[in-house]
């Protein structure tokens, strides 16, 4: 079974985890701390954080330096603009774990595990995840757990 763990000691930030792996990363719309922080580990292959500055901070310019890397798994970023959507998290044997509700806001990084979806409420959102896209190579479908097990946490 998944538990849900602080992240790093952020209120309003959790992480979805089973056997000692983390299926996903959820900040809520509550989420306020000033300057930077990240919400995954340095070695993550996706990075999630957070930047709040005053008026006037200077970022100083920069490019990112050329670096292969290589991705295994497709990760994404769920950025929810308006509406309630559910998420429903699944173990790699597709066995029906738990659910989340995200509202306006809210952010989830999708790193491993199934998933799926449900819109609670009319779902404005973005996506962000690596490319390049391959259609059905890229996934798996499987069919959802019975509606009578889905246990959604706000």
């Amino acid at each position: 079974m998944a538990k849900a763990e602080a992240v790093l000691g952020f209120e309003f930030a959790e992480r979805i985890c089973v056997e000692g792996r983390t299926l996903a990363v959820i900040v809520s719309h509550r989420f306020r701390e000033l300057g930077i922080r990240f919400f995954t580990e340095d070695s993550a292959s996706l990075q999630l954080g957070s930047m709040s500055h005053p008026a006037g901070k200077i970022i100083a310019p920069h490019l990112h330096n050329p670096i292969p890397r290589e991705v295994h798994f497709t990760q994404e970023v769920i950025f929810i603009r308006r509406g309630k959507l559910r998420v429903d998290f699944y173990d790699d044997d597709r066995a029906y774990l738990e659910s989340r509700i995200l509202e306006a806001g809210d952010v989830i990084l999708l790193i491993e595990g199934g998933h799926g979806f449900e819109v609670i409420e009319d779902v404005e959102l973005f996506e962000v995840k690596q490319g390049p896209y391959l259609g059905e190579k890229d996934k798996t479908r499987f069919e959802a757990g019975p509606a009578s097990e889905i246990k959604a946490k706000q």
